[in-house]
């Protein structure tokens, strides 16, 4: 029997972007970026994992944009076409690199960018989510869901329906994809206050994740800090983010990632590159981006200029370095934990799983190697998930978790700052028109109920936590600043000729091949009562 336990959970999660009316837009890229250097990359490490009989067991949330996104015909054609367009330019680097120390790095890309149109076009025939559940029904993956669009809940809670129509859309959305419905959910940007819980509760979910001072700070004191659950008087178990081993892999200063050996992320070649060159593989519009062709390592702290080149092999040989030393530090603590504990120690370990390739472009070789090691190399630490440990363990201590996030200082402020405050008032009026229309319109139908459905997608994706993330951090505002505007106007005239019986059948149909995510969502859920408790 181990000693105690690690719980590894990727948390996939892309804001939805999907501009029909543009053929390439920039934003777009978002997605392609992290199908071939995220998704496809941990899909292969999985099925090389199962291939050689190593047993295995993560935790992985894909949200419910993403999961629209990866599912949606037009962006799946618009990949094809992104991901055509890069084998092309990696047959031209093939030979533009011929006799250079960047060569064997050329051919790294044109095999892995081969291996990527081979898995997503004729292995999964464009669907990867179906990938993800089929590790999900082998028994290695526990996938959880998201809000429905990532909204950041604390600062929903004056509107519980408007809440409880998040976590609704998101399990009918995980149940209708992945077969059945989720057991937990990773609460977006880890953020809890209480009462969440309660909502949590009615919709079949049986555990979510708080930071570190989510679980330390709740009252009661827990009694094994955060290593081991606790359950919120609701019956839902909170689970809480271990700081040392979240440091080793997120820390921008001793964290793996930034060690010299690993590929530098911001030197691309669509920077670098001769203008005629490079010009069929960047926007059309002339703007030079990141293409994905990255040639040097980190090397150091030194300026971009000065970067050497980047040696994949020795990059490899690093990640292995790198997952044995991660695995070392857990059976450390591990042991150190066991002995003041009446069970075994929980280790939760959770990341965005962009990191892994996009990031940090060796992480899935990273994880690879560390599943492995704790396969054949020792037998202290068991992979598990939350579910498994509930199994084993029912019975926790009862407290209340703090309000919290894993945002910059713990807790609301990244999200309810000076840049993004204005949203609020905006997002809280909605929802409450949104609760109005429910119950004036209870059981509507035909064309007024696709334009109440379709105001719930406008609100819903306006409440995205995303924009509010990126009008704080000072980048890619002044898209954040429209995508929200723009819901919340298209709510607002839907509210408007609904509650003037004078709906545009033509702008509806429009908005809705443009907004189409949650094709089955049903407006009835923002009525103002709480759901009946689904059962898993």
């Amino acid at each position: 029997m181990a000693t105690g336990y690690l719980c590894l959970v990727l948390h996939a999660h892309l804001p939805y972007v999907r501009h029909p009316e543009h053929e390439n837009f920039l934003e777009e890229r978002w997605l392609y970026e992290a199908i071939t250097e995220t998704y496809i990359p941990l899909i292969q490490a999985f099925d090389r994992l199962i291939g050689d009989g190593i047993s295995f067991r993560l935790t992985m949330t894909l949200s419910p944009p993403l999961i629209s996104m990866l599912t949606d015909p037009l962006l799946q054609e618009r990949y094809t076409r992104h991901l055509a367009g890069l084998i092309e330019l990696a047959d031209k680097e093939e030979g533009r690199t011929y006799g250079s120390p960047f060569h064997e790095a050329a051919l790294m890309y044109k095999r892995r960018l081969r291996e990527a149109m081979y898995i997503f076009h004729d292995l999964y025939h464009r669907n990867i989510v179906s990938a993800f559940k089929k590790f999900q029904d082998q028994g290695r993956l526990e996938i959880i869901t998201c809000a429905a669009t990532h909204a950041y809940l604390p600062l929903m809670q004056l509107q519980p329906e408007a809440v409880r129509a998040q976590i609704r859309t998101a399990v009918d959305l995980h149940t209708r994809h992945l077969g059945r419905p989720p057991r937990g959910i990773w609460l977006p940007e880890c953020g809890y206050a209480p009462g969440v819980d309660e909502i949590l509760k009615e919709n079949g979910i049986q555990f979510f994740f708080t930071d570190s001072h989510g679980v330390l700070y709740a009252s009661h004191r827990p009694r094994f800090g955060i290593f081991a659950p606790i359950y919120c008087p609701s019956g839902v178990a909170a689970f809480g983010r271990d700081i040392e081993s979240s440091k080793q892999v997120w820390s921008t200063q001793e964290g793996y990632p930034g060690d010299y050996n690993y590929r530098e992320f911001y030197r691309d070649i669509g920077y670098d590159l001769d203008y005629d060159y490079i010009k069929p593989y960047i926007h059309p519009d002339g703007i030079r981006i990141h293409t994905g062709f990255k040639y040097f390592k980190i090397t150091g702290k030194v300026d971009l200029s000065q970067k050497e080149p980047y040696n994949p092999r020795a990059a490899d040989e690093k990640a292995a370095e790198h997952a044995g030393n991660f695995m070392f530090n857990r059976q450390h603590q591990i042991r150190h934990l066991a002995g003041m504990m009446d069970r075994p120690p929980m280790i939760v370990a959770p990341y965005d799983a962009e990191l892994f390739g996009h990031w940090w472009f060796e992480g899935p070789a990273w994880l690879e190697y560390l599943i492995r090691k704790i396969a054949f190399d020792q037998d202290e630490i068991e992979l598990l998930t939350p579910s498994q440990y509930l199994e084993r363990f029912p019975c926790n201590q009862v407290a209340v978790p703090c309000s919290s996030s894993w945002g910059n200082k713990g807790y609301h402020e990244v999200w309810l700052s000076g840049a993004n405050a204005w949203i609020y008032r905006h997002l809280h009026m909605a929802a409450n028109m949104m609760v109005d229309m429910t119950t004036r319109y209870p059981a509507a139908g035909g064309l007024l109920r696709r334009a109440l459905n379709q105001a719930a997608r406008e609100l819903m994706l306006a409440q995205s936590s995303d924009w509010a993330f990126i009008m704080s951090t000072g980048t890619m505002v002044e898209y954040a600043i429209k995508r929200t505007k723009i819901h919340l106007s298209n709510f607002l005239r839907l509210r408007d000729e609904i509650t003037g019986n004078r709906i545009d059948e033509g702008w509806l149909r429009d908005l809705e091949y443009r907004d189409n995510i949650f094709p089955d969502v049903d407006y009835s859920w923002y009525r103002n009562e709480p759901a009946r408790s689904v059962a898993v």
